[in-house]
């Protein structure tokens, strides 16, 4: 059977380069695959939800800009997706144009991310320019040709698949720029070195996130991320997405997740997984 595997497109996007890089995990263990890109990252994760996909591969955080928030809130309302692995990717955003020069530049496109991790670039080196967010980081490029005053944030694969000339490199604010994405199915997924969880709390009172945490911190279990995100039912209220070390199986996570339940409204395990470490060429 072939594994369909959803990301963000269209092609070029770095969603595509992680999903790649999946793919080919895939294909060494003797699977067939086929890539289906998505207009945008709700999309992708419903085409899994809905049984069209049987793996999405998403943003999640950036090293730069931070959590991708619309996977967040996803995730929350989807409620069937596990996350079976990680994988970091190193970014390299590069300004795409066939504008003579920066100075003839009016307008650049980009996904929010990709404008939002250059935005100190941009101040220094072309503050009057328009930024103007689209879905991906390749959704524009097919306009560049004939808007010959506007550019694009993409990738240096981008442009050579488009074809596109590299009016300058190096533009993400911070040099280490990386991005983690998760590799998304409706398999249950309960063995690895991370495991992700949100919940919501039953009251706004003093103190009521401090149990839910007290519970990894009594088990000596280390929290490497915590996200809070708004219920959209009322100003103030939060849901928490938190990160920790130790996959299901474990007894100090097992017990924990036990616990937890009586400090939290609702409680969802996203499943543990394990992180990989992708270099540029993947």
């Amino acid at each position: 059977m072939t594994v369909s595997i959803a990301h963000l497109g269209p092609s070029g996007t770095y969603s595509e380069q992680a999903a790649i890089a999946y793919r080919d995990r895939l294909q060494q263990e003797g699977q067939e695959t086929a890539l289906h890109p998505y207009p945008s990252i709700p999309q992708t994760l419903k085409a899994v939800a809905q049984g069209e996909a049987q793996i999405a591969v998403v943003p999640v955080e950036n090293s730069i800009e931070g959590s991708v928030a619309v996977t967040l809130d996803m995730m929350w309302l989807l409620d069937t997706l596990q996350i079976q692995l990680a994988l970091v990717l190193p970014i390299a955003h590069v300004l795409l144009s066939h504008a003579q020069s920066l100075d003839t530049l009016q307008v650049v496109y980009s996904h929010p991310q990709a404008l939002a991790q250059c935005q100190l670039w941009f101040t220094q080196f072309l503050p009057h320019v328009q930024l103007i967010p689209t879905n991906s980081t390749t959704e524009a490029l097919q306009h560049l040709e004939r808007e010959k005053t506007a550019g694009a944030i993409s990738s240096l694969r981008a442009a050579k698949l488009y074809n596109l000339p590299v009016l300058a490199s190096g533009i993400s604010d911070y040099p280490d720029n990386c991005t983690r994405f998760w590799v998304l199915s409706r398999q249950s997924s309960t063995v690895g070195s991370h495991t992700s969880l949100a919940f919501s709390l039953p009251a706004n009172v003093p103190g009521a996130l401090v149990k839910p945490l007290q519970v990894f911190a009594q088990r000596n279990i280390n929290l490497s991320r915590i996200e809070s995100r708004p219920t959209k039912r009322s100003l103030g209220e939060y849901l928490y997405f938190i990160d920790l070390e130790g996959d299901s199986h474990n007894s100090a996570v097992e017990s924990a997740l036990t616990e937890l339940t009586a400090h939290t409204e609702i409680l969802k395990n996203f499943g543990s997984y394990k992180v990989v470490l992708l270099n540029q060429n993947n």
